[in-house]
């Protein structure tokens, strides 16, 4: 008779199929993971598709908000738009891909200057920022979709009310998508964004053709615009202002970095040097940046010359979906209606890049931090907690563009603003002056636009604050949760080290914990008279002393080096560094017990204070009462009591 697999067990496996983020540079990341087979990765220009989804999409709706933002001065702010593009956010990514070759993005780059909690915590706020960034991107573009088909001449009749319910089946479409599997998620983008990109020159050349033909449109324009605004510093200066509501425009390039684990490079590119996959991520930012900045100067042209004013207003048929207008317009139903299925399809899988950035992003950082559960580290069960999240997001906002703009512009300024910051700092550190001083000055125009956006629009501050909270309090709980787990990743002897467990094991293996404090002959003969009087043990009896001293608590996975030296010609000492000293003194034994097959016992001395007072200390420095958290963090690790190493406390 063949035994079939349990119906549950098999959904669990597809579910945490790999139990790795999707770019994780191989290697075990914990202590129960199974290594992932290396991503082969894609060419540099299906990627940039990938990421082109969102990027190039915003063309939907782009140079309606800049109508309606600046009005005749639209294509003059776009053209503002554009130079910041080029001059400010493309060089700044370039490096922040130089720095950053695994995808972490200039979130790493920061993380490097803060340590400790302080450090955690920063990175937590500023991906509460990328989560409001890439979910509103989501959701935002889902909605937008969702706007296309309802306004549709053909369909708005039928559909006019179906609004939420259609963005809800396009968001949970798209969690399909990531659920078969990334590859798939690819192979959509690429044609998506070909048939797209076609479709916009069609439009874009046809409408240039109206323009010639009318004539006086240009003239019309230039005439009302230098009535309205005067001279060209003065349009400049307008164009300044209202830049903040245009920043949707720079979207992309976050997303861009942090789908960079998937880009093939070179067949000799390693680990720890990708060159040719940073050459090809560079290519990606500038290709992607070019070919949108050309798009949004022939649109914002087109659409300010060729649509009237109230018709970008809300209610106007052009609000939301001016090219599709213009597609209406100039080529006929047929035609428009096609723009109309290629923009309802791009703007809804705008959100693979999104989703593609969070699958990478935070199971990169939150397991590390133990602020994750387990599975985290698996894509599908990710895809379903952020495709879940989705319908929360679009259920508050009533499926409504408009008003997730402000919290998509805030997540996309923080993000870039940090991004300008980090390669000041990298720059300067390299002692490369010109570029410090070009990429500070991108940081302030950044700064200055996300404060702007700030003041305009706060909105989108609070729901940036309610994902942060939502992070921190999640991530404390689950760091609560998994306060006992064995998190060493690997346990590592020196020659030394060895020759002492190897000695020790021929008889009853006693290591004796130890906090070292001046370390003289005195120190370790009182401790041991000590041991010996608590624990009734005979004179003959000798130890190996265990020593741990806590770097940054704050971590949660590492591997373990353990050295070995002798004090005084008499005593022998272990010395580990560990973020927790009970996790440091458990993984050591079950590593000797499994090196020698004997069972290891410890000993300690019970530590004065409350226990709550002492786990605190524990949660949060990595010491505190360190003899039942070692029993503990060892029972949880093996359930098997004969085969668990021995505590003993005096």
């Amino acid at each position: 008779m063949v035994a079939t697999e349990h119906p549950p067990r098999r959904m669990r496996a597809w579910m945490l199929e790999g139990l790795a983020d999707m770019g994780r540079t191989g290697g075990h990341t914990g202590p129960h993971a199974e290594p992932e087979p290396p991503h082969k990765g894609q060419r540099w220009w299906r990627v940039m598709c990938l990421t082109g989804v969102d990027y190039f999409s915003t063309l939907g709706y782009q140079p309606g908000i800049a109508a309606l933002a600046a009005g005749l001065l639209s294509p003059i702010a776009t053209i503002v738009l554009v130079v910041v593009t080029l001059a400010g956010a493309l060089p700044v990514y370039r490096r922040v891909a130089e720095e950053s070759p695994h995808g972490e993005g200039s979130i790493a780059m920061l993380e490097r200057l803060l340590s400790f909690w302080k450090g955690k915590l920063f990175v937590l706020t500023l991906l509460g920022f990328a989560a409001t960034d890439f979910l509103i991107t989501i959701t935002l573009s889902a909605a937008d979709a969702s706007t296309h088909l309802v306004e549709n001449p053909h369909l708005t009749s039928t559909l006019h009310d179906k609004q939420m319910l259609i963005t809800l089946v396009l968001v949970a479409l798209l969690g399909a998508v990531f659920l078969k599997g990334f590859l798939e998620a690819i192979g959509v983008a690429v044609v998506l964004v070909a048939v797209y990109l076609a479709l916009n020159v069609v439009v874009v050349i046809v409408g240039l053709w109206h323009v010639g033909a009318a004539g006086h449109v240009v003239t019309d324009w230039s005439s009302a615009l230098t009535a309205e605004h005067g001279n060209v510093f003065a349009m400049v200066g307008v164009s300044l202002l209202v830049f903040p509501k245009l920043a949707l425009g720079l979207s992309g390039f976050e997303t861009g970095v942090a789908v960079m684990p998937h880009v093939k490079g070179d067949d000799s590119d390693t680990e720890e040097n990708p060159k040719g996959r940073i050459r090809d991520t560079k290519k990606l930012l500038t290709a992607a940046a070019i070919i949108m900045s050309v798009f949004l100067i022939a649109t914002s042209f087109i659409t300010t010359w060729l649509i009237p004013e109230k018709e970008f207003e809300s209610g106007g048929r052009a609000n939301g979906r001016a090219l599709a207008y213009l597609a209406h317009q100039y080529l006929g139903g047929a035609f428009g209606t096609v723009y109309d299925v290629s923009t309802i399809a791009i703007l809804w899988f705008a959100g693979a890049s999104a989703m593609a950035g969070l699958l990478n992003l935070m199971p990169r950082y939150l397991p590390r931090y133990g602020m994750a559960p387990h599975w985290a580290r698996a894509v599908r069960p990710m895809v379903i907690v952020f495709t879940l999240i989705g319908f929360l997001v679009t259920w508050i906002f009533d499926a409504n563009v408009d008003a997730q703009g402000g919290a998509y512009a805030t997540g996309v300024l923080v993000l870039m603003s940090s991004a300008a910051i980090a390669v000041t700092i990298a720059a300067r550190r390299a002692g490369q002056q010109g570029l410090t001083i070009g990429f500070a000055v991108v940081s302030a125009v950044l700064l200055y636009v996300t404060g702007a956006n700030v003041v305009e629009r706060p909105d989108g501050v609070k729901i940036g604050a309610c994902f942060i909270a939502g992070i921190i309090l999640v991530s404390l709980l689950s760091r609560l949760a998994r306060a006992f787990e064995l998190r060493v990743t690997s346990v590592q002897l020196d020659p030394m080290a060895e020759r002492f467990v190897r000695d020790i094991s021929s008889r009853k293996i006693r290591f004796l914990a130890n906090e070292p404090d001046r370390r003289d002959k005195a120190e370790y003969r009182d401790k041991i008279e000590q041991i010996r009087n608590d624990n009734d043990l005979p004179e003959q009896e000798d130890f190996v002393f265990v020593e741990v001293t806590v770097l940054d608590a704050s971590e949660f996975e590492a591997g373990l080096t353990v050295r070995g030296e002798v004090l005084h010609n008499r005593y022998r000492v272990l010395t580990l560094e560990s973020s927790s000293i009970p996790n440091a003194l458990a993984a050591l034994l079950l590593h000797v017990r499994d090196t020698t097959g004997c069972i290891p016992h410890i000993y300690f001395e019970w530590t004065e204070g409350g226990p709550f007072a002492n786990f605190l200390r524990f949660f949060l420095f990595g010491q505190g009462e360190v003899a039942p958290v070692t029993r503990e963090v060892l029972r949880e690790a093996e359930p098997d009591r004969t085969r668990r190493p021995r505590v003993h406390t005096g």
